[in-house]
């Protein structure tokens, strides 16, 4: 278990220590809803397959995932997927806006903006 923060116990980072998250290279995420709520849909099986049966949210995380592109020129997607109560995708960050003087944090700010 992690330490407490506000008295609830958070989870150890996995984000590695002093790596600059601007750098060129994929990066896989994570978003999870909050207190773990399935906004996203449920499992169901029919017929032996199990699937996701999609919210309305879901299709529109889905949609605002491919629209990254189109607000960070820097980012290519790759492969996502959306779970009941969170998502993972793979950026690939192609960071040549970093030599102009941009923040180094570009995979919060593409995160920041697909939460909101």
């Amino acid at each position: 278990m992690g330490e407490k923060f506000r008295d609830k116990y958070r989870t150890t980072s996995f984000r590695r220590p002093n790596w600059d998250y601007g750098s060129n290279g994929l990066y896989f995420v994570t978003i999870c809803t909050k207190d773990k709520t399935h906004y996203f849909g449920d499992i169901v099986e029919t017929q032996h397959i199990v699937s996701l049966q999609k919210t309305e949210i879901a299709n529109i995380a889905f949609k605002n995932w491919l629209e990254i592109p189109k607000h960070f020129s820097f980012v290519e997607l790759d492969d996502f997927v959306i779970m009941p109560n969170h998502l993972h995708g793979i950026l690939f960050i192609i960071n040549l806006i970093k030599q102009i003087g941009m923040s180094t944090s570009l995979v919060a700010k593409v995160i920041i903006l697909h939460r909101s």
